[in-house]
């Protein structure tokens, strides 16, 4: 008889999402995404981080401050960091995110050509950032719900 207790297709792709935000130095926000073909094949995954080349300890992790002293002009988002890592075209692909997506990520995502995603927190929920994402993907024509938190642990 077959295993009845494994994983959905949505929490093991929305698992990986989750250990891959385990790899973010980001001390308040950590955000990982995996993109998925049409053929629940990975295509992409990504973290929150700073770009190739720009070492975590020479950068600031700061939220508040001044704006070059701060985080926001320097890390690439998950969902971008997924999208340019990713090993095919997306047209058709959806993308699993632990976070509901910015604005700018939003922009990457349509021109990308993913067509669903995928989340778990919408914590920036009515903030102007997240009207305008919810606007342009929903103009684009790019489905989107949320999935219940996952209370999942590994072990040996």
């Amino acid at each position: 008889m077959k295993r009845t207790d494994c994983l959905d297709w949505d929490q093991y792709f929305m698992g990986i999402a989750l250990l891959s935000a385990q790899r973010s130095k980001d001390p308040s926000t950590q955000v990982g995404a995996c993109i998925v073909n049409q053929n629940q094949r990975i295509v992409g995954i990504g973290y929150n981080g700073f770009p190739y080349g720009c070492h975590d300890d020479d950068f600031p992790w700061q939220r508040q401050g001044e704006p070059l002293e701060t985080k926001y002009p320097y890390v690439v988002h998950a969902e971008l960091n997924a999208i340019l890592n990713s090993s095919e075209n997306l047209r058709g692909a959806s993308v699993y995110v632990s976070l509901f997506p910015c604005n700018e990520c939003a922009k990457a995502i349509i021109q990308s050509g993913i067509r669903e995603l995928i989340y778990m927190s919408d914590k920036y929920e009515g903030s102007l950032e997240n009207q305008a994402s919810k606007r342009m993907l929903a103009a684009a024509g790019v489905v989107w719900r949320q999935m219940a938190p996952m209370k999942l642990r590994i072990e040996e």
